[in-house]
């Protein structure tokens, strides 16, 4: 398609997005006056209106039915998580038994490491990216220490090439045979959360196979962004946050996957807890656990209904999108949001944008990360000042996510507006500083 860089075009587009309904099902901050331009789905998602009817019918089984609605209220609570199994699996490409909602992110990987880190003497070693999200670098360095390594030596990072923003595919499956038969793990964010770079799981995973290491994803930044096959690609396991492109509420309920060949071996470790027993005799508070076949027999604690409320409220929508329909749309936004910082680079030469994203469509998702060579913190206040919801990264980053489900085209174009007039309009030292 042909990009132009005017209203006019972007209304367009507008009027032939088959989501563009879905807009007015978010609620938008104001800022001066007006709804925001919102970038930052990929830190927390908009709040969908019909969450609080969810949120709302909780609170009332609670009041009207106390206890008892655990049994008895329209969505009985012992059995919540249940209703997110179809539509979650339909999101990650999964059997339902192999998805759960559970805790948190973090502590949902550091639950599945007991089953799928366990080190030996001459294989213990993790690989992982360079600049993974910080609390996955504190996990790995936590779980090995835990088990008595040193994380100098049992955590192998791939590294970017000098001068490259990206992680080469032909240097994870080098680094990966280069470890060979010390490899016990790899473990890699689905997109990097930084430059939003999308990794090719499938032949990742297959590489790590290769040597007898298990496979897991975090996929914070994946789960409701990308297309993920992971039961097909053989992933071992996974995990991911509802917060970001799934609009769940913030630090709220996790999502994890656990493949249906690892389901009834009785050799994995895992950190037990009763609602993981065997749901039909739950109740009869046996002293032996005998885990739920598939992914629920990995829950610890009773259900955080009303975390899950939102939750189910969200996936229900993308039930209701599907996919396909998220992902079109997604690579049509992103190239138009692309298109106009494009232009605005060639029309203003002080202006220095470098988007550190891949350009090649299969390698990205709904996040631009553009690095601001002749920009300084002071642009990003300005677009703050100005009602454009953007999120900052160190040392000169600026990372802008287009959310199909919520973005409109004419976003894109008036964010390109409001950029231009921020750079023109401002001069700037070489600090950065005005």
């Amino acid at each position: 398609m042909n990009f132009e860089n005017s209203r006019e075009f972007a209304q367009g587009l507008d009027l032939q997005d088959e989501l563009r309904q879905y807009r007015s099902e978010f609620i938008f901050p104001k800022v001066k006056g007006k709804e925001v331009i919102y970038f930052t789905g990929n830190s927390l998602g908009l709040q969908p209106k019909r969450a609080k009817a969810y949120v709302d019918e909780v609170m009332n089984d609670w009041a009207e039915l106390a206890v008892e609605g655990h049994f008895f209220a329209d969505k009985p609570w012992w059995d919540y998580h249940e209703r997110f199994c179809q539509p979650l699996s339909e999101i990650v490409g999964a059997k339902p038994s192999e998805v759960a909602v559970m805790n948190t992110l973090t502590i949902n990987l550091h639950l599945l490491m007991v089953s799928f880190y366990r080190p030996t003497a001459k294989k213990y070693k993790i690989i992982c990216e360079e600049k993974a999200f910080p609390s996955d670098q504190y996990m790995f360095q936590s779980q090995v220490k835990f088990h008595g390594y040193e994380p100098s030596d049992a955590i192998v990072e791939i590294k970017r090439r000098e001068g490259e923003h990206n992680i080469r595919l032909e240097d994870v499956l080098a680094k990966i045979d280069e470890v060979g038969d010390e490899l016990a793990l790899v473990l890699i964010g689905g997109v990097n959360y930084y430059t939003g770079q999308v990794f090719d799981m499938k032949t990742i995973t297959a590489a790590g196979h290769k040597y007898g290491a298990y496979v897991g994803w975090d996929l914070a930044h994946a789960a409701g962004n990308i297309e993920l096959k992971l039961n097909e690609w053989g992933v071992d396991f996974a995990a991911w946050c509802s917060y970001k492109y799934m609009n769940s509420g913030p630090g709220n309920a996790s999502g994890i996957f656990v493949h249906e060949q690892h389901h009834q071996d009785s050799e994995l470790n895992r950190f037990a807890g009763w609602y993981g027993h065997n749901k039909e005799r739950r109740f009869l508070m046996e002293p032996t656990f005998d885990p739920v076949h598939g992914a629920n027999g990995w829950q610890v604690s009773n259900l955080p209904v009303l975390s899950m409320a939102p939750y189910l409220a969200s996936v229900e929508m993308f039930a209701e999108v599907g996919m396909a329909k998220l992902i079109k749309k997604r690579n049509l936004i992103t190239a138009y949001l692309e298109f106009i910082l494009n232009e605005i680079d060639k029309e203003i030469e002080s202006a220095q944008f470098e988007i550190i994203t891949p350009s090649n469509q299969e390698e990205r998702a709904c996040q631009l990360s553009v690095y601001l060579h002749g920009q300084g913190k002071e642009l990003f206040h300005y677009l703050m000042e100005e009602g454009v919801i953007v999120d900052w990264r160190e040392p000169n980053v600026i990372r802008l996510a287009p959310v199909p489900l919520y973005s409109s085209f004419e976003d894109m174009y008036d964010f390109g507006q409001i950029l231009k007039e921020g750079i023109l309009s401002k001069v700037y030292d070489k600090a950065g500083n005005y």
